[in-house]
C-alpha cells in the first residue's frame, strides 16, 4: 500500500461541513429552491387533458387553472434551474475553501471535488433511469467537472469576464428572438408553413406510459438530450461560474456585506426576468396573439425565455440573501425558517425525495393521479409535497441526523 507525502496530498483533511458553520442565507436559498423546483417537475405529470401546444401546459379548465400557468410562465419556467445552478457552483467553492482552512492542499481539495462530481453523474443517471427525466444532478456534475478544471484556481476577474461574455451571447440571443416576434406580431414578416412541434412535457417524461420499463426508455431518451442541453447551453454554466465567484466573496455568508451587490442584481432580475417570460404567458392565456407560424413562433417565444432565465434566477438568488438578511435574531430562531432551512441543509435529500414520491403517485404506470388532476390542483399537489419534506427535514434535524443522500454521497466522496 502506497504511503508518505505522495499519498497524503490526495486525502481529504477533514470531513463534512459541521452544523455550527453553516450560514443562514444559502440554506434558506436551497430550501426555497426546492420548492420551486417541485412545481417546476411535477408540471410533466399531467398525462391525462389535452394540450394545445408543445412544452407548456394543458387547456386549463378554470380560472385558477389559467393563473397558474400565467404565473409558472412568467415567474418560474427556466428560471428555476438558473438558480439551482449558482447555488450548485456556490456550494462547490465552499467545500474547497473548507478543506484549505483544514490544511488540506489545492490538489487534494480539487480530487475531492471532482469525485463529488462524479459521483453526482451517475446520482442523475440513477435518478432519471428509476423516476425523473427532467433531473439535473448529471448535467450539473459534468459542467461542475469541466468548471472546476478550468476556474477553480483562476482570478476572481477572470471567472468575471467569461461571466460577462456568456451574458453577451445571451443578450444577443434575446434581442435576435426578440426583433422576430415583433416583426410577426406586425406583419412585417411571414413565416410559410407551420414548424413541427415536438412532444408535451408528460410526453418527454414518460408520465403517460403504462409500463414502468417503456417509461425508463423514455425518461432516458429525453434525459439524455437534457443532459446534452445543459451542458452544452450558455445559462447552467454561466449560472454556476457566477455562484463560484460569489462563493469566493462570501456574498451569501455575509450578506450584510454585499447589500448594494444584491439590490442591484435583485432589481435587475425581477426587471429583466419577465422581459422575457411574459411575452409566452400572456400568449398562452389568450391575452395577446402573435401566433404567426405556431410551431416556430413558440420556438422563438422560448428563446427570450431561455435567454433571460439567468437574471432571472440571479434576481431569485438576491432576494433570498437580502431575505436572510433582513431577518430579525427572532425571526430566524422561528420554527418557520428553521424548517426551510433545515430543507436547505439537505436538499440533495428534499430533492430525490420529492421524485419518490411524485412519479409513483402521479404516473400512469403508478397510481396514475395526474391523470385527474389540473394545473391549479397539481400546483397545490407540489406545494404540500414540498411542506411534507420540510417538515421531515425538522425533524431530522433536531435529531442530529443527515438526509440519507447527504449521508450516502458524503460516504462516497469522503470513503
Amino acid at each position: 500500500m502506497t504511503t508518505g507525502p505522495a499519498h497524503e496530498e490526495t486525502r481529504a483533511a477533514r470531513g463534512p461541513v459541521r452544523a455550527d458553520e453553516r450560514s443562514l442565507a444559502p440554506d434558506l436559498a436551497r430550501g426555497l429552491m426546492l420548492l420551486l423546483i417541485v412545481l417546476s417537475n411535477t408540471a410533466y405529470f399531467l398525462w391525462g387533458t389535452d394540450y394545445n401546444s408543445p412544452g407548456e401546459y394543458p387547456e386549463p379548465e378554470s380560472l385558477a387553472d389559467s393563473a397558474t400557468q400565467f404565473l409558472m410562465i412568467a415567474v418560474l419556467d427556466v428560471r428555476v434551474y438558473p438558480l439551482f445552478a449558482f447555488l450548485f457552483g456556490y456550494g462547490m467553492v465552499q467545500l474547497y475553501h473548507r478543506q484549505l482552512r483544514a490544511g488540506s492542499d489545492e490538489r487534494a481539495a480539487q480530487v475531492l471535488l471532482r469525485r463529488r462530481s462524479l459521483w453526482l453523474v451517475l446520482f442523475g443517471f440513477v435518478h432519471a433511469a428509476l423516476l425523473l427525466a427532467t433531473e439535473v444532478l448529471a448535467a450539473y456534475g459534468l459542467i461542475s467537472l469541466v468548471l472546476g478544471w478550468l476556474f477553480l484556481r483562476r482570478r476572481m476577474s477572470t471567472m468575471l469576464t467569461w461571466c460577462a461574455v456568456g451574458t453577451g451571447v445571451l443578450t444577443v440571443g434575446f434581442v435576435m428572438a426578440a426583433g422576430t416576434v415583433v416583426a410577426l406580431a406586425s406583419g412585417a414578416l411571414t413565416i410559410p408553413g407551420e414548424a413541427e412541434l415536438a412532444g408535451t412535457r408528460p410526453e418527454l417524461a414518460g408520465a403517460g406510459e403504462e409500463s414502468w420499463f417503456a417509461a425508463m426508455g423514455v425518461r432516458l431518451t429525453s434525459w439524455a438530450v437534457i443532459l446534452g442541453l445543459n451542458s452544452l447551453a450558455v445559462v447552467p454554466p454561466v449560472a454556476m461560474l457566477l455562484g463560484m465567484w460569489a462563493a469566493h466573496r462570501r456574498v451569501l455568508e455575509e450578506p450584510h456585506d454585499h447589500l448594494p451587490l444584491l439590490r442591484r442584481v435583485a432589481v435587475l432580475g425581477v426587471a429583466i426576468g419577465p422581459a422575457g417570460s411574459l411575452p409566452s404567458a400572456l400568449q398562452h392565456v389568450g391575452l395577446i396573439d402573435i401566433q404567426q407560424a405556431a410551431g416556430l413562433t413558440w420556438e422563438l417565444l422560448f428563446v427570450m425565455q431561455w435567454t433571460t432565465g439567468l437574471a432571472g434566477g440571479m434576481g431569485y438568488v438576491a432576494l433570498f440573501g437580502l431575505t436572510a438578511n433582513a431577518l430579525s435574531a427572532r425571526a430566524r430562531a422561528s420554527t418557520p425558517v428553521l424548517a426551510v432551512s433545515a430543507l436547505g441543509k439537505r436538499s440533495l435529500s428534499g430533492y430525490l425525495s420529492h421524485s419518490v414520491v411524485m412519479a409513483p403517485v402521479l404516473a400512469a404506470w403508478g397510481l396514475g393521479l395526474g391523470a385527474s388532476l389540473t394545473s391549479a390542483s397539481m400546483a397545490a399537489f407540489a406545494v404540500g409535497l414540498w411542506l411534507l419534506t420540510v417538515i421531515a427535514a425538522l425533524a431530522l434535524d433536531r435529531a442530529g441526523l443527515r438526509g440519507p443522500g447527504e449521508w450516502l454521497l458524503r460516504k462516497l466522496i469522503y470513503r
